[in-house]
């Protein structure tokens, strides 16, 4: 739950965030924008001091629908100010004015022919303030290597729950104890937080072994930024295409149905597991929850930018959905990020 860190040579800026939710911004990039036409009411709306899980009966209650009936791309935080597609029936119109008030606001809407649906959003764009940021720090260096190099894609540490009992949780779930009661939400996101946990470990192993941007026999490789997998052979072909952005390696979200690798990557994928005290047979008998994926191993933010001001160091950046804010500001800053119990930094949860 603390991996390793790209720039550790390097000293952070420390500062804090989140002494006010205007610090930390995020907005939605949506899959596509409302057609204009169809059934179901798209709403621009901006929320703040609203927890992720109660946003969607906040919304169905002030427009007199079911929550069910709320559909949105993806999780954003409580202590932030954030913007974010929702779509909700469209004889829901005559009553969106009630919608503004107690931290929400819409600020535009359109129609379309489908509801929204988690991942249906390309990512999320971040302004972020670190206050009482030290200003001798290699800010400039830190930022210039992520730039050029890449950002690690771990998942944050809020991903595991308070002290890591969402993971602890998980566990129990693999191996058949989950407690009676379990919600059934509570009861994926556990089994995803196992999924997440053994990729940080699998990474973090790249990482200490120097090995975050080398393309090794049997690694699965995507295209960047996105497209489809395939199986690295020409190893001096690959690599050459890696250190043209054109792919990324892609560790594994394990699970029943992941892609495979082979060679030398498959076999250090098989001791995350076994070091691990589990198996691919550990995921069977979960139906649909834990079939298993890929995941990047790196992502690039060209459009990452920082100024100083008065209060600190601002940063703004976008990220893929799935992706952490607070990878980025663990690496910038070298400070523990909080843990503030969110289902996330606006990285838009997919279940594996």
């Amino acid at each position: 739950m603390s991996p390793p860190l790209f720039t550790a040579d390097l000293p952070g800026v420390g500062g804090r965030i989140r002494a006010r939710d205007e610090d930390f911004e995020v907005e939605e990039v949506p899959s596509y924008e409302p057609s204009g036409s169809g059934d179901h009411l798209y709403l621009w709306v901006e929320k703040k001091g609203v927890a992720p899980e109660f946003f969607a009966q906040t919304i169905a209650r002030k427009l007199g629908t079911h929550p069910g009936n709320v559909g949105t791309a993806g999780l954003k935080d409580r202590h932030a100010v954030t913007r974010q597609w929702v779509s909700v029936p469209r004889e829901c119109e005559p009553r969106v004015g009630k919608l503004d008030g107690d931290g929400v606001r819409v600020l535009k809407t359109g129609l379309h022919a489908n509801k929204l649906k988690p991942g249906h959003l390309r990512g999320n764009k971040f302004t972020i303030l670190i206050r009482d940021a030290d200003r001798s720090a290699p800010a400039d260096a830190i930022l210039d290597r992520i730039r050029t190099q890449g950002l690690p894609n771990y998942y944050g540490p809020q991903r595991f729950g308070r002290d890591g009992g969402t993971v602890d949780l998980g566990f129990q779930c693999l191996a058949g104890k989950a407690p009676r009661r379990i919600r059934p939400f509570l009861f994926r996101f556990a089994l995803s937080a196992v999924q997440s946990l053994l990729f940080n470990d699998y990474l973090s192993r790249r990482m200490k072994d120097g090995l975050f941007r080398t393309v090794l026999d049997g690694d699965v490789m995507t295209k960047w930024p996105f497209g489809g997998m395939f199986v690295a052979q020409d190893v001096p072909a690959e690599q050459a295409r890696f250190d043209a952005r054109e792919t990324v390696t892609a560790g594994p979200m394990f699970g029943k149905k992941t892609f495979p690798g082979a060679g030398v990557a498959a076999e250090r994928e098989a001791v995350v597991l076994s070091d691990n005290k589990l198996s691919v047979a550990s995921f069977a008998g979960f139906g649909k929850l834990v079939m298993g994926t890929r995941r990047q191993n790196i992502v690039y933010l060209d459009d990452l930018t920082s100024a100083w001001e008065a209060d600190g160091l601002r940063l703004s950046f976008t990220l893929p959905a799935g992706s952490y804010a607070t990878v980025l500001l663990a690496e910038v800053m070298k400070a523990n990020i909080a843990e503030d119990g969110d289902a996330s930094d606006g990285a838009d949860e997919d279940e594996q």
